[in-house]
């Protein structure tokens, strides 16, 4: 083992430590019933960590190019993370999916295995949700002194969540009904402090601003972007998709406007599933299938990853995969909500392509297991490189209709419908949202006025497909309004990954070979879009 990957292994340890709610997340061991202190001590101990090992790394010797490469993967993720403390984007913050409220429920989740649940565990992290949020709130009212709260919309969305919390702990064993009621009041009582005491002082303004999102987005794709750039990109890729979903609603039903197509398979019984077990069963089918068609053929799966679990959760959290836990305890799981008691199915391949194989299943599953040739921050880090994990699920979703594997015209819709046009308007309403651009003239959307968070629903309804209508709407805008510079991540890391595909075909020309880059690229493990570009570029001659 090199100094680097000592270090880096080292760091993994005392940052599951420190933070036992990522590391739920990252699937690292040994922290199982443990959470996050979230006060403000465990915030500037976390800061501190990141500090003194960034101090150590930069007096690290490296030697090979794998040890060049370890190091700038950690040394990217520490440099950004610092630079976000110094802002003042960290302790204070709330948003609708992956601040304090929403990650104390995932690590509750995450050991609700059913008659697999390790009891001590559960009852161990239930019991420690009173003092996790007595921290949180604590950190909360320091930021609120400082005059660092988040958006009123951020902070009335985390007061509903917590509720919400409240009644699925309900829901839990009778076993753990001690820790369950007293874990429950204390999230009520916290709702009720996030309505009546820090709504009122939390600003009404959305938008982050140019300043913050460029550090966002550069925390989220491990790249410095150009935004204004990326806007007009994300409206000329959004025109292209739309054009490949008419051509494909011509072919299910010619003559239609694309509106009548999707309303026509929202309404076909044979795209219609009922109930939770019947819509487990159909996305179990279609993972199974995946994995067991690209095994060997355009993929090398390992046997622990051919087994994937697929999750209907009681209430709608989206949809989200969780790679398998470091000692292999815990499957590679993918959650994915019922929008409705009888939901339509026709976009649920993509989605499965995008979450298991060959997506964040194939993607994460290999890093977990790939101790051959990555560290453990390597290895467990995926969760912290959206732009590299987003990008190859967007990327899997595309490929896959390469391979043919959208037998049904519905299905191509699906994709298109469900995924790619989404994406794509989630880069030109979270860039235009945050930097307050105007809409460009000729685009046929109020031509020349100024994005606002009523615009952007409009928007994002007229263009999530199967994935529902207002109301999901109104949950994407509020995602990106909370989370500058995620959505993005999505179409600008598939771009990303594209350009790296075809660089390598243009360099290597009847040399390459598909099933090489892939596992090549794979074997990278996480890392930034810039890094993941440049290292490519170097191995792919």
């Amino acid at each position: 083992m090199s100094d680097v990957d000592a270090l880096s292994d080292r760091y993994v340890g005392e940052f599951a430590a420190a933070d036992p709610c990522a590391a739920a997340m990252m699937g690292i061991a040994g922290h199982d019933g443990e959470l996050t202190d979230y006060g403000p001590e465990g915030f500037s101990a976390r800061h501190e960590l990141a500090e003194r090992t960034l101090a150590e790394l930069n007096t690290t010797p490296v030697h090979t190019d794998a040890q060049r490469r370890a190091a700038a993967v950690l040394r990217d993720r520490l440099e950004i993370d610092l630079a976000r403390f110094a802002a003042g984007y960290v302790d204070a913050d709330l948003n609708t999916i992956t601040s304090p409220p929403q990650l104390l429920r995932q690590a509750i989740e995450v050991l609700d295995q059913g008659e697999r649940t390790v009891v001590a565990d559960m009852r161990s992290r239930l019991a420690g949700i009173p003092q996790a949020l007595s921290g949180l709130r604590a950190s909360l009212e320091r930021g609120r002194q400082q005059g660092r709260v988040s958006a009123v919309r951020q902070v009335v969305n985390c007061a509903r969540q917590s509720k919400e919390f409240a009644d699925y702990l309900g829901t839990l064993p009778s076993t753990y009904r001690a820790e369950t009621e007293r874990a429950g009041v204390a999230l009520v009582e916290f709702a009720s402090y996030l309505a009546d005491d820090l709504a009122p002082n939390a600003p009404r303004r959305d938008a982050v601003g140019r300043e913050r999102y460029a550090l966002e987005a550069r925390n989220h794709l491990g790249s410095k972007v150009d935004l204004l750039e990326t806007y007009e990109w994300g409206w000329q890729e959004l025109a292209r998709l739309e054009a490949e979903m008419r051509t494909v609603g011509a072919e299910i039903l010619p003559g239609e406007p694309l509106p009548a197509v999707l309303a026509a398979l929202d309404a076909d019984p044979a795209h219609r599933v009922r109930g939770a077990e019947q819509f487990r069963g159909r996305i179990q089918e279609l993972a199974d299938k995946a994995i067991a068609d690209l095994d060997g053929t355009h993929f090398d799966i390992p046997e622990p990853l051919r087994r994937l679990d697929c999750r209907v959760p009681a209430t709608n959290t989206g949809v989200y995969y969780l790679a398998p836990a470091e000692d292999l305890s815990r499957p590679g799981t993918v959650w994915y909500s019922m929008t409705s008691d009888e939901p339509a199915t026709w976009s649920v391949p993509s989605v499965m392509f995008h979450e298991g194989a060959p997506g964040h299943h194939l993607q994460l599953g290999l890093n977990v297991l790939n101790t051959r040739t990555l560290n453990r921050f390597q290895r467990l880090s995926a969760e912290l490189h959206p732009g590299h994990g987003e990008g190859w699920g967007l990327y899997a979703e595309k490929l896959m209709d390469e391979l043919g594997y959208y037998e049904l015209p519905a299905y191509r819709m699906g994709m298109f419908a469900g995924g790619q046009q989404l994406r794509a308007a989630r880069v030109v309403v979270d860039i235009g949202l945050h930097l307050e651009l105007p809409i460009p003239a000729g685009v046929g959307f109020h031509d020349g006025a100024v994005w606002t968070p009523e615009l952007a629903v409009e928007f994002v309804a007229a263009r999530s497909g199967a994935m529902g209508g207002i109301e999901f709407a109104r949950f994407e805008v509020d995602r990106y309004l909370g989370l500058p510079g995620q959505a993005i991540a999505y179409k600008v890391g598939e771009r990303a990954w594209l350009a790296a595909r075809a660089d390598a075909r243009a360099r290597q020309g009847s040399r390459f070979d598909l099933r090489t880059f892939h596992s090549t690229a794979l074997d990278l493990g996480p890392m930034g879009l810039d890094l993941l570009t440049s290292e490519l570029a170097g191995l792919l001659t």
